[in-house]
């Protein structure tokens, strides 16, 4: 009878073992932000506000509604819906370039979360100047942010060969892909660019004047009007309007840098496809749940929309018949 053959003790600590080479908190990171903007759209969906919000603002939606308007309440579950949505986007998109990428040690990938999450987290700080602390939203970032912090600072051991941001510029060329799947990148690319650029004009109309002309339009009530209702809604308007804005920008780098870094496989497919579904929907969708149907204000989505799915379906089919093509055949 032979003895058992004696086994290794483990003598890595419980944390270190948990957290391992980072891409763990890195997950966890794009898990927590999927479930809060699921969240967030789920209570947008019921028509409630958080806790802090009522305490804040003294009243709880169905009091709004009667003060002000219905319309006004209506308004802000759509700013909260179109932010729940980004918040999706946003971690979809990070838990795709940590499982994918960045677990092959590719550097692009490591600055491209640095930045989005450089924008992401950031734009917190934003929401200081409106007047309005939002704390469930100040006690999810200080919880979240050192997990991300701690995975970025692992997973920078990983990276290999140039570890330097330069590797941002250095763009893989595009010659070996075929004409659609050049093309599908190509409009692809507008749609990220086309997403910074809504969301620093979003960020900028909420530190600003708050809401455009078409929002007054719909709500029905001027601006004056809105304060009068309670001179607190306007923090918390703009507070909504910034996260947005800063979910769009952080969705807009990731998507630029992973368009012109990443080939077309299956899984960046499927990542750019429900990253951009679940923004679009939450977006878009909710203009026609509460009414707010200006196609003036519903332009800039639409045509976002339009380059979004016609670039995606020329990357699909142009990787397809790209795989098609037999070997040695030209």
């Amino acid at each position: 009878m032979s003895s058992p053959v004696p086994q290794e003790e483990d003598e890595r600590g419980f944390f270190e073992a948990l957290i391992g080479d980072g891409l763990f908190p890195l997950r966890l990171t794009g898990v927590a932000l999927v479930a809060s903007g699921g969240f967030a759209l789920f209570l947008s969906a019921t028509g409630h506000f958080l806790p802090h919000d009522v305490a804040y603002l003294g009243m709880d939606a169905a009091q709004l509604s009667r003060a002000g308007s219905p319309r006004l309440v209506n308004f802000m579950f759509h700013d909260r819906a179109a932010f729940g949505g980004s918040l999706v986007s946003v971690g979809l998109l990070y838990l795709w370039l940590t499982e994918f990428p960045l677990k092959r040690g590719e550097a692009w990938a490591w600055w491209t979360l640095a930045m989005s999450g450089t924008a992401g987290f950031g734009s917190f700080l934003s929401y200081l100047g409106y007047g309005y602390l939002d704390t469930w939203h100040g006690l999810a970032t200080l919880v979240l942010l050192p997990v991300f912090l701690i995975g970025m600072i692992l997973t920078r051991r990983r990276l290999i060969g140039n570890s330097s941001w330069r590797v941002l510029i250095q763009i893989p060329s595009w010659g070996s892909l075929g004409f659609r799947a050049r093309l599908g990148k190509a409009l692809l690319l507008v749609y990220g660019a086309g997403l910074v650029a809504a969301g620093l004009t979003i960020s900028v109309v909420g530190m600003t004047t708050v809401f455009v002309e078409t929002d007054l339009v719909y709500v029905g009530l001027t601006k004056l009007e809105i304060c009068g209702v309670s001179d607190r809604l306007l923090p918390v308007i703009a507070h909504d309007r910034a996260g947005f804005g800063g979910g769009l920008l952080s969705i807009g780098l990731m998507v630029i840098v992973i368009v012109l870094h990443a080939p077309v496989t299956r899984n960046f497919l499927q990542v750019i496809l429900f990253s951009g579904g679940a923004g679009f929907l939450a977006a878009i969708g909710v203009h026609f749940a509460v009414g707010y149907l200006s196609m003036w204000h519903l332009a800039p989505a639409l045509a976002g929309a339009a380059f979004f799915f016609t670039g995606w379906v020329f990357a699909c089919t142009g990787r397809e018949t790209a795989v098609r093509i037999p070997i040695g055949r030209s």
